[in-house]
């Protein structure tokens, strides 16, 4: 299953359109204006809130706690590395591990491949393709690309 996230440029607070491989709009994502750090809510199509990321602060390196229906499903950490961005998530033992440029991503649980993250670099704003193994980890992933990007726009 691919989902495609877009960032949408022109906008007060962090704000994406999530469509599936058929161009159907899936999720939208609006960021909290007053926030200390990220937090971004995850709709569905019907404007139904399924889930959150929310930035955990007085950490040396970006953390996020990722909750969906109301249930704290895990946190995502950035881990420290010199030249690939790796992330440990507390979710079924995912490991996340990045390209040096930090384009591409591959989570792995248990050594098997269970999404691949491809960002698209020349559109405005951020792009994202996710390639994910197993449907039922398809809010989890949406979440993970969410609280990578937030993550980098941290470092950057």
């Amino acid at each position: 299953m691919k989902l495609l996230i877009k960032q949408r440029v022109f906008s007060w607070t962090d704000t994406y359109d999530i469509y599936d491989e058929y161009g159907n709009v899936r999720y939208f994502v609006k960021g909290d204006f007053f926030s200390i750090g990220h937090r971004l809510r995850v709709y569905d199509a019907t404007q139904n809130e399924i889930g959150m990321v929310q930035e955990k602060l007085l950490h040396l390196l970006p953390t996020f706690e990722i909750y969906a229906g109301g249930q704290f499903y895990g946190t995502v950490a950035k881990k420290l590395t010199l030249l690939r961005p790796k992330y440990m998530v507390d979710y079924k033992g995912w490991q996340v591990e990045g390209n040096m440029m930090g384009w591409e991503y591959d989570a792995f649980a248990g050594g098997v491949l269970v999404m691949h993250i491809s960002k698209e670099i020349f559109h405005w704003g951020d792009t994202y393709v996710i390639d994910i193994a197993d449907s039922a980890d398809e809010i989890m992933a949406l979440m993970l690309v969410l609280a990578i990007d937030a993550a980098n726009c941290a470092s950057n």
